[in-house]
């Protein structure tokens, strides 16, 4: 075969291996899995897989116990006046004394362990999706009031550092990213054991190399097939 012959061959691979590549790469954003795409579908299924093994709760409420009994007092400085009055609602609620001041920041005084066992009632209820408990509790949306003991704690723990009260800042932090943000960012995701799911987990895992490797096969044929001669 002529090089000429050859080059024709590999243009032609190259290229049916690039089509055949768009039109599964388009298929995956077509709603073919009860209404959700492929990608959709394979990142709802790591998110469940992922939860079962995110509850970092328990550990959590176990260290946080040490700080029962540790009076703090904290400006919080928040974003606008809503937020201000949201905090003040969840502060009130975990028992602390709270003061508005010019509408946008909240003065805190109260039992730290407290506070962090407010914040953990809400985070667990959000984990295991019962959202409903969040609301009856502050009448309110329950993402909004999760995500305002997020805000609440960032701005609790700039306060505690200024004040360097470093370690109530490291426990608040803490707290805050194995607790609030995780069962915020769980909630309304069923939890599911990968052992359920080995065959998704497996096969995909399995097109993903593949579909490199596709890929790179295909510009690589149509390099050559363009007289570009690709070497290592």
């Amino acid at each position: 075969m002529s090089g000429h012959d050859n080059q024709k061959k590999h243009l032609i691979l190259g290229l049916v291996l690039m089509i055949a590549f768009v039109v599964v790469l388009v298929g995956m954003f077509v709603p073919i899995f009860g209404g959700r795409n492929g990608l959709n579908f394979l990142d709802n299924s790591y998110n469940s897989i992922s939860k079962g093994s995110a509850y970092y709760i328990p550990a959590v409420k176990k260290d946080a116990e040490a700080w029962n009994g540790k009076e703090v007092q904290m400006t919080l400085n928040m974003a606008d006046e809503g937020e201000a009055k949201r905090v003040d609602l969840i502060m009130k609620t975990a028992g602390a004394a709270t003061e508005i001041v010019d509408k946008k920041k909240v003065v805190v005084k109260g039992d730290l362990g407290k506070i962090i066992q407010s914040s953990l009632v809400d985070a667990d209820a959000m984990f295991y999706n019962q959202g409903k408990k969040v609301v009856d509790r502050y009448q309110q949306d329950e993402r909004l009031m999760l995500y305002t003991w997020y805000v609440a704690f960032k701005a609790a723990m700039k306060d505690l550092t200024n004040q360097q009260k470093f370690e109530e800042a490291k426990v608040l932090h803490n707290v805050q990213a194995r607790a609030v943000e995780t069962a915020y960012n769980y909630y309304k995701i069923e939890p599911q054991n990968i052992k359920d799911h080995l065959g998704v987990a497996g096969g995909s895992l399995l097109f993903y190399v593949i579909y490199t490797i596709w890929y790179g096969f295909g510009v690589m044929f149509l390099f050559e097939g363009i007289g570009f001669k690709l070497s290592h």
